[in-house]
């Protein structure tokens, strides 16, 4: 009953801090008092609980030290005019009736670079929706449509901030995770292009049997590079001549980002990678955006700067402050990893789940747990942080089984946080690309990606069912012994700790 109340309490906090609109940083040194103070009245030695936080938050350095890297890296593809680059051609190829399977493919395109979903939805996310608004286009579909894609790279980039968490926390190979994120999301992101061409097509049929679509869709197509790009709506000219005049858009700038494709196809290490991009964009800010070294010594902290307004609004971030929030999230959840582990808080919630993993396998558990985690958590970061706690008894310590969680983790945690209409995961980028809150139920990868997970487990499971139930047919000397099933044998003994409970 103790741990409820302190849960509960903990998740008002989290609550009244996301409702407010305030930063979750002192909802979560709260979150630290409230469980030490659990462990006090559990009679829990200060001092060992200051020491298993302090080690879970040192075995976090090296996360830190890639977020770190990231920050520096999305700074200067700003300055050097890599995104510009990119965004400028990409959007050339917009058209009204492509407008929203094109925002999804665009958005997937630019987060797999970028690593970020947040930054994602500023940039191609933000010309993207303003493209498509200006072409008549659904705003619930094209906002899930955006929001859709910028998750996609948000899950399986080598930059990917939630990509390295799980690589820290499960301790696996990155570019092996990234292989099987591949594989398990090649399907629903086939479905989600189709739904979107799907959605384009019936939106033109219906529009075609209006009244004046047709002239607004010939005038909307051959004035797609001059449509409305700010994240207000307001009107600006061409896209590439708005980018050209705060950039030399030469091939060059585009070299940082082919170095993350190329040594990330050969599997370099990540923070290799990113020093490589690094080294990349430094001289092209300074060879070809002729930067003086005092103004990128600054960007590498602060972050880009535009001085258009109009640029601004679409590129202004990154830097190593921009990363504070995120690595403050991960340091401090780090520390309740030490204090749950001391206290032994979440040992009951644990065994549940461990219970029900018997019952509809790890996948499935992990699914429902994610979901329940991301509801509390409202953030991406402590929703993986504490799935992977909680999930921790439904796998085994070796290889395999860390990378069974891993893969696990990448498809429930990471998608399933946007999905919640509170969680700022989701919120963010709707509120950044103007798209409504109801854009969330067009976001099909988001969900389709943990349903066909889900569905393919309990497949995979039915299947091993009846081969074993056959085996056992056929050799009834092999046949199972009955076991109570956990979930009743604690109903009917009673709940019983493990050791150290």
């Amino acid at each position: 009953m103790l741990e409820a109340g302190t849960m509960l309490l903990f998740c008002a906090v989290l609550f009244a801090s996301v409702a407010l609109g305030w930063s979750i940083i002192p909802a979560l040194f709260v979150g630290v008092l409230l469980f030490m103070g659990y462990g006090l009245v559990r009679r829990c030695s200060l001092r060992a609980m200051a020491s298993r936080a302090a080690g879970s938050v040192r075995s976090a350095g090296t996360v830190v030290v890639a977020f770190v890297l990231i920050g520096v890296l999305t700074s200067l593809w700003r300055a050097s005019g890599t995104i510009a680059f990119i965004v400028a051609h990409s959007t050339a190829v917009i058209h009204a009736a492509t407008v929203i399977p094109l925002s999804f493919l665009l958005c997937s395109a630019m987060s797999v670079l970028v690593g970020s979903s947040f930054a994602s939805a500023a940039t191609m996310g933000t010309i993207c929706m303003s493209l498509g608004l200006s072409m008549q286009a659904n705003p619930v579909m094209l906002g899930g449509a955006i929001l859709a894609g910028v998750y996609v790279g948000d899950r399986c980039s080598p930059v990917s901030t939630s990509a390295l968490l799980v690589k820290q926390l499960t301790h696996t190979n990155l570019f092996n995770t990234i292989a099987r994120m591949l594989r398990t999301g090649a399907v629903p992101f086939v479905l989600s292009c189709v739904v979107y061409v799907a959605a384009a097509v019936v939106e033109w049929l219906c529009a075609s049997g209006g009244s004046g679509f047709g002239a607004a869709s010939a005038a909307a197509t051959a004035g797609s590079a001059s449509a409305a790009v700010s994240t207000n709506a307001s009107s600006i000219t061409d896209i590439g001549g708005l980018f050209s005049s705060a950039f030399d858009l030469h091939w060059l700038t585009l070299v940082p980002a082919l170095l993350v494709i190329v040594l990330a196809l050969l599997r370099v290490d990540v923070r290799l990678l990113m020093l490589a991009s690094i080294a990349a964009s430094v001289a092209v800010c300074v060879g070809v955006q002729h930067m003086e070294w005092a103004e990128l010594l600054r960007l590498l902290i602060f972050g880009y700067h535009a001085q258009n307004p109009q640029v601004a609004a679409l590129l202004d971030g990154g830097g190593i402050l921009s990363m504070l929030t995120v690595m403050a999230t991960v340091c401090i959840s780090s520390a309740y990893a030490g204090i749950f582990a001391e206290t032994r808080m979440l040992a009951r919630l644990q065994q549940v789940i461990e219970m029900l993993g018997h019952r509809i396998g790890a996948c499935g558990a992990t699914m429902i747990t994610a979901t329940c985690a991301a509801a509390l958590a409202c953030n991406q970061t402590l929703t993986i942080m504490l799935t992977h706690q909680l999930c921790g008894g439904l796998y085994g310590d070796d290889e395999s089984e860390r990378s069974a969680q891993a893969i696990d983790l990448e498809d429930s945690a990471v998608v399933i946080a946007p999905l919640i209409p509170w969680s700022i995961a989701g919120a963010v980028p709707l509120a950044t690309i103007n798209a409504p809150t109801l854009s969330l139920a067009a976001a099909t990868f988001l969900y389709l990606l943990p349903l066909s997970r889900m569905l393919a487990s309990a497949v995979r499971r039915r299947s091993g069912f009846r081969t074993r139930h056959r085996s056992q047919n056929q050799n009834p000397g092999l046949a199972i012994p009955h076991r109570p099933k956990p979930m009743l044998h604690m109903f009917a003994h009673g709940f019983h700790p493990k050791s150290g409970d």
